[in-house]
């Protein structure tokens, strides 16, 4: 019993951990996104000498601050390595000062790639060999720039960490079976995980799953083993079933004696269509008991 309760107050603590530590993660990125104007004295004045140094060498000065971003991409602009209040700019014109800014281009296409063929062990302990393919963009580019290195990077990693993850807790006929599943579960777990660095991740496929070459024979003779079993069974019952309509119209023709020499008259038409040339004539069993007592 108390080992219950210290189990519920860990999970209690650690909920209200991640619950603090998101609240920190969401200021943060809010602070970045919104940038911090306070630089200094010294930095408004290095701003100010900028400013009088590009009036002065106009019209030249003019083709250093005019920059152009295309319909797909944000830039980042630093003043004075703080990032400009007001977030990424772009599409389109923006002015930058020329010794104090700098500013760097994010792609906000959407960005595909492989994941490369993990070797994963199942649940049920079985190696499997298994690829897809993750297709993800920059949602936020401030965050893309100021929270990671590389976003692109990252994102593979994770994406193959991931894979690896969710596959360890799966059984081989859940993975061969349950790929939207999987799929779906590795897309939330990847877009949460890459949320602050501001990266949506919008789809995760499942590709192939390679499996070892003596599975797939135990496999491929487990399943013809099914089908002639099931074959088997398949012919058994339709002889079953032929027998009993044999039954019944023995019964049938018993009640009428004539019913066997319209039978018979039958087989002979069927026969002479058939354009054969040999008919053979039955006789019946009485007369040839006849035969033999003489």
């Amino acid at each position: 019993m108390e080992d219950g309760r210290e189990t519920a107050a860990m999970r209690e603590q650690k909920r209200k951990d991640r619950q603090i530590g998101s609240e920190l993660i969401s200021q943060n990125n809010k602070a970045l996104e919104t940038g911090d104007s306070d630089i200094g004295v010294c930095g408004w004045i290095l701003v100010l000498f900028s400013i009088l140094l590009t009036l002065l060498t106009l019209p030249l000065s003019i083709w250093m601050c005019i920059k152009i971003v295309k319909e797909y991409e944000r830039a980042i602009i630093f003043r004075l390595g703080r990032i400009l209040r007001g977030g990424a700019k772009g599409p389109g014109l923006f002015f930058i000062l020329p010794c104090t800014d700098s500013f760097i281009n994010v792609d906000m296409r959407t960005i595909t790639f492989d994941i490369p063929p993990q070797e994963v062990l199942t649940k049920d302990s079985v190696t499997v060999s298994v690829d897809g393919v993750v297709y993800y963009r920059v949602q936020n580019a401030t965050l893309a720039v100021a929270n990671i290195t590389n976003a692109d990077a990252a994102t593979r990693l994770l994406a193959q960490t991931t894979l690896r993850n969710v596959l360890g807790t799966k059984n081989l006929a859940e993975i061969l079976s349950d790929r939207e599943e999987i799929a779906h579960s590795m897309q939330s777990t990847l877009d949460d995980a890459t949320d602050d660095w501001g990266i949506k991740v919008e789809r995760v496929e499942i590709k192939d799953v390679k499996l070892p070459l003596q599975l797939q024979r135990a496999m491929a003779a487990e399943a013809e083993a099914t089908r002639e079993a099931r074959a088997k069974v398949i012919a058994a019952e339709g002889e079953m079933n032929a027998s009993r309509a044999l039954k019944e119209a023995s019964l049938v023709i018993a009640e009428s004696p004539s019913a066997l020499q319209l039978r018979y008259l039958q087989t002979l038409n069927t026969i002479a269509a058939e354009k054969n040339s040999t008919i053979i004539f039955p006789l019946p069993i009485d007369m040839m008991q006849s035969f033999m007592k003489h």
